[in-house]
């Protein structure tokens, strides 16, 4: 079986926990696209985990946890990840298996970034500056270097050599010093020489888990709306961040995937610039963000925060053919006499979706909003659909019937345990 876990929202709806608790029986945990600007945070019984590069997933001690070839990778934090992880998981080097198709992220590819986004101004696209659009930028136009190339370093040498003409005028027209070849290709290689033995093609591994029938279990970074193409562009990522993805980026054919779980926050929030049509600029939105500690594991930056939209969840579940949704952070809600679900879009008056216009159309749309009752109780000992307080269950029901999809898991706070499944 082939599950795919994604994020139904704009990021941080709490994957790292679910894949988490799904990857317990999983025997292979892929990571297929993005970088260390996601990150997932996992609490279990060996401590507290922010991770960036290495899937949650690997806290299973009998699953194989791979790093496909649509990853990009900064070999530094990976290092970083890597020297953590050792203290609870002390044969991670047995487990963890590193495509060397993955391209890797440059030191120009995060000065680029962050340049960029201050040139733009106020119109920044609100990245994390960790270079991952330039590194994608480098790889469609033919300019990437790869883990592969850390084999050969008179390979790697040459291709860092071509890079730098390339990049070095472009910071010099920024005002920026141009950076040396030999300094870098020294720094690289020496990190290099520490995640070696973890790279390997992690093709046939993944081929024979299929062949196998076994429960691969596919790890989204990012969230559905953060899709190049589908999302609120330009205030996106640079990698796609629907299911199929895990073809381009590990190898798995898209008609092997037999679930897609939509991981779905109970109310919304977003990070960095962008549409955000229930987004709550006030106390609320305040009140949300303090209760549900919405601080981004990768950036630190406070998210915006806002509503549960479910015009978007709509869309989201449509385009990528989610068999189930998640619904994390229920919790936060606990101390809300009301609460509000967004359940359609008006523009000038008239009703739209989220598909007839593009981001900047976005911001002009109108909520329109049903009020239901709030639970004003705690959730988090609660272990069991039943036992959640009738206006809970009423919650979670409304958004199974407004979005056409069963609602199979719901997390009542960050701990492992603190999970209710049906």
């Amino acid at each position: 079986m082939v599950h795919v876990v994604i994020g139904g929202q704009w990021g941080d709806e709490g994957k790292g926990k679910l894949v988490d608790i799904f990857s317990q029986k999983a025997d292979v945990i892929v990571r297929y696209h993005g970088g260390n600007n996601a990150g997932h945070t996992v609490i279990n019984d060996y401590g507290k985990f922010p991770l960036h590069l290495v899937p949650a997933g690997i806290f299973n001690p009998t699953a194989t946890v791979v790093i496909g070839n649509g990853t990009v990778l900064d070999l530094e934090v990976l290092l970083t990840e890597i020297t953590m992880l050792k203290k609870a998981v002390p044969d991670i080097s047995k487990r963890l298996l590193i495509s060397p198709r993955c391209h890797v992220i440059m030191p120009y590819h995060k000065i680029l970034d962050s340049l960029y986004e201050a040139a733009k101004g106020k119109a920044k696209t609100g990245t994390t500056g960790r270079g991952i659009g330039p590194v994608h930028a480098d790889k469609v136009s033919y300019q990437g270097i790869r883990l592969i190339d850390f084999f050969d370093p008179q390979i790697l040498n040459e291709n860092l050599e071509i890079a730098l003409k390339i990049k070095n005028p472009i910071l010099r027209a920024f005002g920026e010093q141009p950076l040396q070849r030999a300094e870098i290709l020294k720094t690289k290689l020496q990190e290099f020489a520490q995640v070696r033995k973890f790279v390997k093609e992690t093709y046939p591994v993944i081929s024979e888990a299929l062949t196998s029938g076994n429960y691969i279990l596919c790890e989204g970074a990012h969230g559905f709306f953060l899709d190049t193409d589908w999302g609120t562009y330009p205030f996106v990522t640079a990698s796609a961040c629907v299911p199929a993805t895990v073809t381009a980026g590990a190898g798995i054919p898209a008609q092997k995937i037999s679930r897609v779980t939509a991981i779905v926050k109970a109310y919304t929030t977003r990070v960095g610039s962008g549409p955000f049509p229930t987004e709550l600029i006030n106390t609320t939105g305040d009140k949300l963000r303090e209760a549900g500690h919405e601080f981004g594991t990768t950036t630190g930056r406070p998210r915006r925060c806002g509503w549960l939209d479910l015009e978007l969840i709509r869309f989201m579940a449509q385009v990528t053919g989610a068999t189930d949704i998640a619904i994390t952070k229920l919790d936060v809600l606990d101390t809300f006499a009301e609460i509000k679900i967004c359940v359609g879009f008006t523009y000038r008056g008239k009703p739209v979706h989220y598909w007839n216009g593009d981001a900047h159309w976005l911001q002009k749309v109108k909520p329109l909003y049903k009020t239901l009752p709030g639970w004003q109780t705690s959730l988090t000992d609660i272990r069991s659909l039943n036992k959640l307080p009738p206006a809970a269950q009423n919650y979670v029901a409304f958004i199974e019937k407004t979005v056409s999809l069963p609602v199979k898991m719901i997390s009542v706070g960050p701990e492992r345990s603190q999970t209710i499944t049906h």
